[in-house]
């Protein structure tokens, strides 16, 4: 597969993963552990359906053999398919996505430390202006005082805190489908972590089933549901396991943040939440820093 490509494909995919926001803002009864429990239980049965179909009976012995980078990056998965979710029902589309735009200077951040790749002193500098933004962003929440009341907006520290818990999560990912994709990895270990995602799934849909009950959803959330199981998860996940092997991590934690602008246009054209002036501060801040460091870095090539 060609850089552009796979460039387009993980374009793609961010247009996927953004329409997670929009669409829990319709659900009619399902919200908080329960929507992550079906929405991931959803995406494993797709992805046990579609990889059985794919490897046969093989799959089985694959999944218990499973090397132990698949697990951490299934873990992985796990935590951000739950923190997503339980944010959103914590907080605006908006702050949970601009939290989220942490990703890629964490992940290169990570990559520099632990996978030694060197990181130019134009990352150290977004960094500190995305991490001014966040800031910004949370001191806003704590001037405006939190309610306790589990309704989108009433808790958005907390909601901001538990969003958190995805960037980082997803630093971690990417290092590591970056460190099997591109490091000496034997090609059984590369071919191994799509079952990454099946394993998050399903640790995710086992955590919150206790947490779920009463079950509340009605067939038209358990509609929706499955849909963002299958199109906004499933789908996706795989496809940028996949790219892994051609993208670099800081790369496909650079090209994801489409989904921080497209989440939050949805949300404002077809739920109508509008995003808060610090949430649109706080997310041109971080946009910012990510934008002129890719551009430094272009620069740089160039020359």
């Amino acid at each position: 597969m060609s850089h552009r490509r796979a460039v387009y494909l993980m374009l793609l995919v961010t247009l996927l993963w953004s329409t997670a926001g929009v669409v829990t803002r319709h659900l009619e009864a399902a919200r908080g552990f329960e929507l992550t429990f079906w929405r991931s239980g959803f995406n494993a049965i797709a992805l046990l359906i579609g990889l059985r179909w794919l490897r046969g009976p093989a799959l089985w012995e694959q999944m218990r053999t499973a090397p132990r980078l698949v697990w951490l990056s299934g873990l992985c998965w796990a935590v951000m398919f739950t923190a997503f979710m339980v944010a959103l029902s914590l907080t605006s589309v908006a702050n949970v996505l601009v939290t989220m735009a942490l990703g890629p200077l964490l992940t290169a951040l990570l990559s520099r430390l632990v996978l030694k790749q060197p990181m130019a002193a134009r990352t150290w500098w977004a960094i500190a202006l995305a991490s001014a933004g966040i800031a910004w962003m949370f001191g806003h929440e704590l001037g405006q005082g939190a309610a306790p009341v589990a309704e989108p907006g009433d808790q958005g520290v907390l909601g901001m805190l538990v969003a958190l818990g995805v960037p980082v999560a997803a630093a971690v990912n990417w290092a590591v489908l970056q460190h099997v994709g591109h490091g000496d990895q034997t090609s059984d270990a590369v071919d191994d972590m799509p079952l990454a995602v099946l394993f998050g799934a399903l640790i995710s849909a086992l955590t919150m089933l206790p947490l779920a009950w009463p079950m509340q959803a009605s067939l038209h959330d358990l509609t929706l549901l499955a849909g963002l199981g299958v199109f906004q998860l499933a789908i996706p996940c795989l496809l940028a396991v996949r790219l892994s092997r051609v993208l670099s991590g800081p790369e496909l934690a650079l090209l994801g943040q489409l989904e921080l602008v497209l989440g939050v246009l949805w949300a404002w054209v077809w739920a109508g939440e509008a995003p808060t002036s610090a949430a649109l501060l706080g997310g041109a801040m971080v946009l910012l820093a990510l934008l002129a460091n890719e551009l430094l870095a272009w620069r740089t090539r160039a020359e």
